[in-house]
């Protein structure tokens, strides 16, 4: 009960307070997509170039640690793809778009805070490798298999169209932009001025919070509705499915150390997160079921994280 009440509800509470404010219209849709936008495209690149700079990349990118949560993902991928597809006939681009909200874990805004107030900032390095290639990784994959679903229903694309797509998809995210500063200055090693890393501090230290924040405001446009079952399938993927298999690989399969089998339990344990919407939305497929999941699944992961938290050494 201690981990449900100390870890897991002050993270929820906030995205309930930011629920609440918006819903009671304190907080109008115009200033949760200002703090959303200042969260994602300001404060949490700044929080993962701070970290990605400071990461002992030779221990933090185990690659046990990595294969764990990506094989996990990959089967959810597949999983989601296969069930929306085969069982219940939807067209490929939707397949695509529900197989994406499978895999795409919340690992920075709910993942973090969860890892961070359980185990202490000690214990986040597996969480940063992970989402160092997780935005990435997924989105690139995402990307190239729904250009491939709308190459099938519709006109062909050429191959310098999808990868200009691909690209500007990719890395055009302020997340990844943060991550590849930092990655530069890591391996470069040259010393960060104090005043500047004083700033980063501050501005990093807000983003979680102003995130978890603006996250409630945004759950407030999303309304229960679509196929429930395939709503079903995304929330077993999500909180069940990844992190049984990123869990099983770990412990039994690389053996990771207890830092590691933490963060990748952790962090595939997560729900979709909000990018999970943004992708269909950004393709206008599937965007019902994927943000009925988000909301769902994002409710459903207090009980189902509190799970995974006992499980774990």
């Amino acid at each position: 009960m201690s981990a449900l009440l100390d870890v897991i509800l002050p993270v929820f509470l906030l995205i309930g307070f930011g629920y609440a404010a918006a819903r009671a219209k304190l907080f109008s849709e115009a200033a949760v997509d200002g703090v959303m936008r200042y969260a994602q495209s300001f404060a949490l690149p700044v929080l993962l170039f701070k970290n990605v700079a400071n990461l002992d990349l030779a221990t933090a990118f185990a690659p046990g640690l990595l294969i764990s949560f990506y094989t996990g993902a990959a089967v959810c991928y597949a999983f989601g793809f296969c069930v929306a597809r085969f069982g219940f006939g939807r067209p490929l681009t939707d397949a695509v778009a529900i197989g994406f909200a499978c895999t795409f874990s919340n690992s920075l805004l709910l993942g973090v805070p969860i890892t961070e107030r359980a185990y202490g900032t000690a214990g986040l390095a597996g969480n940063f490798a992970i989402i160092s290639i997780h935005a990435p990784l997924i989105y690139t994959f995402g990307i190239v298999f729904m250009e491939w679903a709308r190459s099938r229903e519709a006109e062909a694309r050429s191959h310098a169209d999808l990868a200009r797509q691909v690209l500007r998809g990719v890395f055009t995210q302020p997340l990844v932009v943060g991550l590849m500063i930092g990655f530069a200055v890591n391996l470069s090693g040259v010393p960060q001025p104090g005043f500047l890393m004083a700033a980063v501090e501050m501005m990093a230290k807000s983003g979680l919070p102003a995130a978890l924040f603006g996250l409630g405001g945004v759950l407030l446009r999303y309304h229960p509705e679509g196929d429930k079952a395939l709503i079903g399938v995304v929330c077993f993927a999500s909180l069940l499915l990844h992190p049984g298999i990123a869990y099983s690989l770990g412990r039994w399969g690389f053996g990771l150390d207890i830092n590691g089998l933490r963060s990748v339990t952790v962090t595939s344990a997560m729900a979709p997160g909000v990018n999970a919407y943004m992708f269909a939305n950004m393709y206008g497929v599937g965007k019902r079921i994927s943000a009925t999941a988000v909301l769902v699944a994002t409710g459903l992961s207090i009980f189902t994280s509190w799970g995974w938290l006992h499980i774990l050494p």
